[in-house]
């Protein structure tokens, strides 16, 4: 390697570090003034009035999906114990799947599911 082609690979390198430096350091002053921006704009009030909403939807739409999923696991072990045929077992368990499905969305909905 002659001495122009190691000059020029030095050259390179020493430019990709002075860039890598102050692009790093600008784009975390970058990154520090938007973070600041978004936590300035979570804490008004208008913002938290709808975190506390959706959290209170949440909590209130959660404690429904242990039981519905509960109660077709049962009507599923049901279907299996059957003597149905394997067709209509399937079909049948299908169906309830369906069914269970249906109703999360109902409650993700804040629409009232049927009772199980």
């Amino acid at each position: 390697m002659d001495g122009d082609a190691m000059k020029g690979k030095i050259l390179l390198v020493t430019g990709l570090a002075a860039g890598y430096v102050l692009g790093s350091r600008a784009g975390r002053e970058r990154y520090e003034q938007i973070k600041t921006a978004w936590l300035k704009l979570y804490e008004t009030e208008p913002v938290q009035k709808q975190v506390r909403n959706a959290q209170g939807f949440a909590k209130a739409r959660v404690s429904a999906v242990p039981s519905t999923l509960f109660s077709g696991a049962k009507t599923i072990a049901k279907i299996a114990k059957s003597n149905r045929s394997a067709g209509q077992k399937l079909d049948a368990t299908i169906d309830e799947v369906d069914d269970v499905k249906g109703d999360l969305g109902d409650i993700a909905d804040g629409r009232s599911s049927k009772k199980r």
